[in-house]
């Protein structure tokens, strides 16, 4: 009966896992409890692989992390460590289905030499309970990838905890974007990219990360994927032609490639494209793309490795040190350069590829509004929802201790008007900033000294007159009132 009993472990060893949806011939997704069972077998089969609760959704379901190591991960600092994540949006559906087909392809031998140079931590499904119903949002009814910022959600909350335990240098957020509207049927053209990614483009990422990632890396996976059968572009919604200009992306700071990307963070966004009506709809097509541009992106990481991770280390530390007094941007837009693109479409009546160029193409982003770099901040205690998120955020605080070679500076908020952020109206405030001559008690505020990773997060959240702050949230729009103070204090050198 023993040797039987081994005999049978020994054969479930050797029978590799398969997807749920393949066994279905990608005609229905993979749940959350067969993703489960498949996690656990892939766990069992591979050395190089454990399998990590890293939070709970809404619901109470696990969110799973994969962690892929040859040996204890983040344990070797001279391997490049590298996040992937997918499903934030419960209705796209190929992000997750591509990570689980990544995963298996991972614990192959002939992929174990990855990580002799790669921790890699991948997180296949963001957004279970909205995956559950096919719908976007969380169970909260919050769209998951826009709550970097404020964190009120325990997916995102737990997305952020694992990149601050680790400093992952690399990280992808893996998406589907729709190329249907009424507009575009009635421009009678659309795009049919299997797969678009994006790098950064807040101007206040490094320069040398965002000239790596656009004219090294993006050559680079569209060659790959192309190579392997799958069709690739710049992400850059917007349009159609002659009805509204393209742009890459938002700059914004509430997604998943931009949160972590202002911490000097090698970081992207892949955006593979949905079905017209049925999330089903050439499903295995769509789930391989996925697959195969994360796939590119570790082999790019593997070849590059060391030079991402000396100049991520090095951006960051310079990031960190920056003396008081620099500019950071807190308002941009979107700019033209002069040049014109080249964008592929489809014809919506014949299917047949044409070549459109787009006159109003604004690639560039540039700084319509700067502030110089304070010390730090000063944040209320009495202000529970200042308090909350400096706590979701994990910054590191200090008690306030007044020095002579500094100054605080308050802001007086003497009217709000609003602004135009790439189509939404965000309010605007005009400001005067005056010298505190009276001392304030110590006890009464906490200090956010801005030397630490996060320091661009937390200037353009805590700026009053930043288009990415708290400000524009409705959780936080009291803290702007006509004719009294923001409450946030500066600390500036004298």
């Amino acid at each position: 009966m023993l040797l039987m009993c081994v005999a049978l472990s020994s054969l479930l060893l050797s029978q590799e896992p398969v997807l749920p949806a393949v066994k279905h011939n990608f005609t229905t997704v993979t749940s959350y409890d067969e993703m489960w069972s498949f996690l656990q077998s892939l766990d069992n089969r591979s050395d190089l692989l454990t399998v990590n609760i890293i939070g709970q959704s809404v619901n109470g379901k696990n969110l799973y992390g994969l962690m892929f190591s040859s040996s204890r991960f983040g344990n070797d600092k001279s391997k490049i460590r590298v996040l992937i994540f997918a499903q934030q949006h419960g209705n796209e559906q190929s992000g997750k289905e591509g990570a689980l087909l990544l995963a298996s392809e991972l614990i192959k031998p002939e992929n174990r030499y990855l990580f002799d140079k790669i921790d890699l931590a991948l997180v296949p499904q963001v957004n279970p309970d909205g995956s559950t119903f096919n719908q976007r949002r969380n169970a909260h009814t919050m769209d998951l990838n826009r709550n970097h910022l404020i964190l009120t959600e325990p997916e995102t909350r737990a997305l952020h905890a694992l990149f601050d335990e680790y400093l992952f240098e690399v990280t992808m957020d893996v998406h589907e974007y729709s190329p249907y509207s009424d507009s575009w049927e009635t421009y009678g053209y659309r795009k049919d990219f299997d797969v678009t990614i994006g790098s950064t483009t807040n101007p206040i990422v490094s320069g040398k990360i965002r000239e790596l990632s656009d004219n090294q890396y993006l050559p680079y996976i569209f060659s790959y994927l192309m190579e392997r059968g799958f069709s690739s572009f710049v992400y850059c919604p917007g349009g159609p032609p002659g009805v509204s200009y393209i742009r890459h992306s938002t700059f914004d700071i509430n997604d998943g490639r931009q949160s972590l990307g202002i911490q000097n963070t090698f970081s992207f966004i892949q955006e593979g494209m949905n079905g017209t009506d049925s999330f089903l709809e050439n499903l295995q097509h769509r789930a391989e793309g996925q697959m195969t541009g994360m796939q590119g992106l570790l082999e790019y990481v593997y070849l590059n490795g060391d030079r991402i991770k000396t100049m991520v280390a090095s951006e960051r530390k310079e990031l960190i040190s920056a003396a008081a007094g620099q500019k950071v941007s807190i308002q941009s837009e979107h700019m033209p350069n002069g040049q014109k693109l080249s964008l592929p479409l489809v014809n919506y009546r014949t299917g047949k590829d044409t070549m459109v160029i787009v006159e109003d193409y604004r690639p560039v982003v540039r700084s319509t509004h700067d502030v110089t770099r304070p010390v730090g901040y000063l944040i209320p205690r009495e202000s529970a929802e200042l308090i909350g998120w400096v706590q979701r955020q994990s910054l590191i605080t200090h008690p306030f201790k007044a020095k002579k070679n500094q100054k605080i500076e308050q802001y007086g908020i003497t009217s709000i008007d609003s602004i135009d952020f790439e189509g939404d109206i965000i309010v605007n405030p005009e400001v005067e900033v005056k010298e505190m001559k009276e001392g304030i008690s110590s006890s009464d505020y906490l200090f956010i000294p801005v030397s630490q990773l996060k320091c661009n997060l937390i200037i353009l959240a805590l700026e009053p007159k930043s288009m990415l702050g708290l400000v524009t949230y409705p959780q936080y729009a009291r803290l702007l009132m006509k004719g009294e103070n923001y409450p946030v204090l500066r600390i500036v050198p004298k």
